[in-house]
């Protein structure tokens, strides 16, 4: 698993949300991008995670931030998480895992003892020239907003 760090330049990624629109890291030049990677759509700690984003979007907005969530659900199952919850940030369906792979966030987990491959929950702050200014591992899923804008 390579781990990209702070001061490292940012993968050049594309992927589809979960409308069928493009995104890619050049989209987003001359904003701050925060880039958040959660296992999966719909599940208790993902759900808390990207609610608390939403709830303090207008904080990231008025800061020059956008957001993009990713996980290797598909554009459906990304879908009915983002009308579910009203999210304001698009949600894109990686289910090829380039961009999972790209910033090196796939690797071993343990959950209830049991060893398996998955998406480590991982948020990637990413400043207006493409560079990682924070990387944040260690993600508090109800107070994630904070830990991102201070």
């Amino acid at each position: 698993m390579k781990t990209l760090k702070k001061g490292d330049k940012a993968p050049s990624f594309s992927a589809l949300d979960q409308d069928g629109n493009l995104h890619k890291l050049a989209d987003y030049t001359g904003k701050k991008l925060v880039v958040f990677f959660y296992p999966k759509a719909n599940t208790p700690g993902c759900t808390a995670e990207a609610c608390d984003l939403s709830n303090n979007y207008g904080r990231f907005t008025s800061n020059n931030y956008a957001i993009l969530g990713v996980s290797a659900d598909s554009a459906k199952a990304q879908l009915k998480f983002k009308e579910k919850f009203d999210f304001p940030f698009p949600l894109l369906a990686d289910e090829d895992k380039s961009v999972i792979q790209a910033f090196g966030v796939w690797g071993p987990k343990k959950f209830m003892g049991k060893e398996y491959d998955g998406i480590h929950r991982t948020t990637f702050i990413i400043d207006e020239k493409g560079m990682i200014s924070d990387v944040i591992s260690d993600v508090k899923t109800k107070d994630h907003a904070n830990q991102i804008l201070g």
